[in-house]
């Protein structure tokens, strides 16, 4: 028995439309963060805290050259110098990630696709950061400990010593960053100009001291790269 063509559809038969899948409301478009950048800038300036805390806790090496003991003594009068070392080390080395992190996306961002500039200049920051880490891990151990310096072996708190003056200080693996950010912005403009021509200068002087037996020389210079390269893209990146 077929239907009379006039005869009205079922609700079986009638064909349903597909119903259309809610749109989302497009996003807000907001400006690119800095925080990033100022994580930077405030990474830098303690990083050069830290190195000159380091120097304060310092022997006098003319004093106690070759005794222990008189190592132990100086050291324990300069407590409140590794605490503040302390401090300003592990600041530096929580806020340098950070910093890394945003800086590989801006150079992913502006760079070529697949380039490895970003990826590297992440790398040798967290190297930097790792350097901090170890540097101050024994603190706890001999700067809390020094208010009762006949608890020590003197020549363990001598070792300290040299390890506070030394590990904290390598910073090459920031000339690996300075050199990843220089061929970022000079050969692809993922940079300003100014931002790789810096880079490069500082990032060849870290490395060629984190190469040499005086790597520790690149503390000096390393902190200096990180504040001024964050300095720029805090303040003068428009991109």
């Amino acid at each position: 028995m077929t239907a009379h063509p006039d005869s009205p559809l079922t609700d079986a038969e009638r064909p349903h439309p597909r119903q259309a899948a809610p749109t989302r409301p497009a996003r807000r478009q907001h400006p690119p963060s800095r925080a990033w950048a100022w994580t930077g800038v405030a990474a830098g300036v303690l990083g050069i805290a830290a190195i000159q805390a380091s120097m304060a806790t310092s022997v006098d090496w003319e004093l106690t050259a070759g005794d222990a003991e008189a190592m132990l003594a100086d050291a324990a009068g300069n407590q409140a110098a590794f605490l503040a070392f302390h401090v300003l080390a592990v600041l530096t080395c929580l806020l340098l990630p950070v910093f890394a992190a945003g800086l590989k996306r801006r150079l992913d961002q502006q760079g070529p696709a697949g380039a490895l500039h970003g990826q590297l200049a992440l790398i040798g920051l967290v190297l930097t950061s790792v350097a901090l880490l170890l540097g101050s891990g024994l603190d706890t151990q001999f700067a809390l400990g020094f208010s009762d310096p006949e608890a020590f072996v003197p020549e363990s708190a001598a070792f300290y010593t040299d390890w506070v003056a030394t590990i904290p200080w390598v910073w090459v693996g920031a000339g690996l960053s300075a050199l990843a950010v220089s061929a970022s912005a000079l050969r692809h403009g993922a940079a300003p100009r100014w931002t790789g021509v810096v880079s490069l200068v500082l990032g060849v002087l870290i490395v060629l001291m984190g190469v040499s037996p005086f790597q520790y020389l690149a503390g000096f210079v390393g902190p200096v790269w990180v504040l001024v390269t964050a300095l720029g893209f805090a303040l003068g990146d428009r991109r």
